[in-house]
């Protein structure tokens, strides 16, 4: 199991000689991703003597909490934290999504509320508007009755119309004989007995054949009142029906803004669009430039590697063979005037060296075996990932292959170095077997190869690798934040665009529910019209018709006055004409 541990180093005592390395536990990994805090616990770990007090490292224990692997915890806790913040923020973005998502579905809540509120207030107009075509209809029936009542009114009135234009017509007549016999008259003639009966029953005839018309008005009147009644009635549908066009033209220019508004958000949809087409065909230059680099990268650092490796075999050729000389020479001189027991100690002391730094470089390439199969299994991952996480697994792979190239090169010295000690061992101890009573074979340096200026010419080129490399590396940097930058701008775009697509269906939906409604609502006010229209056409006629016969009363009654004063006059006349004894008999 992996731990994050402190290493601890005691100082020993008299006693016990150098120092003691310990380590610390701190932390536990769970999980790829999961780490937690563990007790305090020490254990010994005297492969860590040669790191520093203090320092972090990753510690891997079996179950018998004996330590198996050590690594310095710098760069992984780097790329953990990294991790971290990677996950923080797209925790965080979704929290955003998740925040914009509820006020969405509130807003469409408090909508579809309002929406089915207006629906029940319509349909409590639409019955109401009913019941008022239904009432409406009822008092349609009713004109329609009074106006048959009406029209017999004034069939009566134009019967006794036309016997009074008759009777009217006799009385001419007999006015103009009377007027031939007054003519007479005044010759000296004079009417007999006979004559003077027959104009008497005439005028009597008059007299009696002018109808009252008392009765005629009083129906007239109700008729009026019936007529006012019934228009009484009918205002307040009117002017209800006036306020339902005035809220269908609030409604059109509701339906007109909220057309406006969605042109105007359907434009901005489009503009956004154009916009998010652009970043994105700027982040595909942008990645075919960072897979360019990254390329050039890899070409450049394999160069590095191959120069590398052939110093390590120059290095381990010099190691191994007897005939080249490289590196830092033991003074054979110095050592047959030294002491035996110091040369023992010295030969003891570097081939201790020599042991810890053959387990370190040991389990440096176990670390760099390790790092080599997680590159291979982010590479298969990349090969299958998606375009979205195809980015977040490029970054995690150049990090990775960032580390194993570090390592790598730290290797590479740590191998030379251990090379280096083993063939400066190797003098020690010949020098030692010498002067101990041993034969050894002793090589003259004078026909050894000097292979120093070929490392010197290796070491220019890798240090060119490597400006080379730091300078690619910035390149790739710099083109990477542009594409977290362009892909940040790209998702962003995205989620605002997938917003206003969101709020262009909700006005859509909302435009053509106002529009239905409209509609609907438009039908009813005509259906509502054209049912009290003509109700008040028939009431307008009913009253043209009755105020036509209130005229024709009042020439009517005018004619019956006149009609009494001509029969008085002819009483008048007739009296005068008749022989005094008829008079006083009448």
């Amino acid at each position: 199991m992996l731990y994050l541990a402190e290493v601890q180093k005691q100082k020993g005592g008299l006693l016990s000689g150098g120092a003691k390395t310990e380590l610390k536990l701190l932390a536990c990994q769970r999980t790829d991703q999961n780490w937690s805090t563990v007790s305090e616990e020490v254990i010994a770990a005297e492969d860590a003597s040669k790191l520093n007090d203090g320092a972090l490292v990753l510690v891997e224990l079996n179950p018998n909490r004996q330590v198996q692997r050590i690594q310095e915890a710098g760069r992984p806790l780097v790329n953990i934290l990294q991790n971290f913040s990677r996950q923080l923020e797209k925790f965080k973005l979704k929290e955003d999504e998740i925040d914009q998502w509820k006020q969405s579905l509130t807003f469409q809540a408090q909508e579809l509320n309002r929406r089915e509120m207006d629906m029940e207030v319509r349909s409590e107009q639409l019955q109401q508007l009913e019941d008022e075509v239904q009432h409406l209809e009822e008092q349609k029936q009713e004109v329609d009755t009074s106006r048959q009542e009406i029209e017999r009114l004034q069939g009566e009135i134009e019967r006794n119309r036309q016997e009074l234009e008759g009777a009217w017509e006799h009385l001419r007549g007999e006015q103009r004989r009377l007027e031939e016999r007054q003519a007479d008259f005044q010759q000296g003639t004079v009417l007999d007995e006979e004559q003077s009966r027959v104009m008497s029953e005439l005028l009597d005839r008059l007299s009696s054949r002018v109808t009252p018309t008392e009765k005629v008005r009083e129906h007239l009147h109700l008729a009026f009142e019936l007529v006012e009644k019934q228009q009484a009635t009918l205002i307040p549908h009117w002017q209800k029906l006036e306020e339902h066009k005035s809220a269908i033209a609030q409604q059109q220019e509701e339906v007109e803004r909220l057309s406006q508004t969605f042109s105007d958000r359907q434009n901005a949809c489009q503009e956004a669009q154009n916009s998010l087409v652009q970043q994105t065909a700027q982040l595909q230059i942008n990645t075919a430039d960072l897979t360019s680099k990254q390329e050039y990268s890899r070409l450049v650092k394999e160069q590095l590697r191959n120069a590398e490796e052939l110093y390590q075999q120059i290095h381990s050729l010099a190691a191994t063979s007897s005939d080249v000389v490289l590196g830092k020479q033991a003074d054979v001189e110095a050592l047959d005037k030294m002491p035996l027991e110091e040369l023992q100690k010295i030969v003891q002391d570097l081939q201790h060296k020599l042991e810890i730094d053959a387990s370190f470089v040991h389990e440096q390439e176990q670390e760099l075996k390790y790092k080599q199969e997680a590159i291979e299994e982010l590479q298969t991952k990349l090969n299958q990932a998606s375009d979205h996480d195809h980015i977040n697994l490029e970054l995690e792979l150049t990090d990775e292959k960032d580390l194993y190239q570090m390592l790598n090169s730290s290797l590479v010295g740590q191998r030379r170095n251990m090379l280096q000690h083993q063939k400066f061992l190797k003098q020690h101890q010949a020098v030692l077997l010498r002067r101990q009573g041993h034969n050894v074979t002793e090589e003259e340096s004078n026909n050894k190869i000097n292979l120093e200026p070929i490392l010197l010419q290796i070491e220019t080129q890798r240090q060119q690798y490597s400006q080379e490399i730091q300078k690619l590396e910035r390149e790739i940097e710099q083109i990477r934040s542009g594409v977290e930058l362009n892909q940040g701008m790209i998702d962003n775009q995205t989620h605002d665009l997938d917003e206003k697509r969101q709020e262009l269906k909700t006005i859509e939906k909302n435009l053509l529910s106002l529009r239905r409604t409209t509609a609907e609502l438009s039908g009813q006010v005509n259906l509502y019209q054209e049912a009290l229209q003509p109700i008040q056409d028939s009431l307008d006629g009913l009253r043209q018709k009755l105020q036509g016969i209130a005229e024709s009363l009042d020439q009517f009654e005018e004619t019956g006055d006149y009609q009494v004063q001509a029969i008085a006059q002819l009483r008048h006349t007739l009296q005068s004409l008749m022989p005094q004894p008829v008079l006083l008999t009448s």
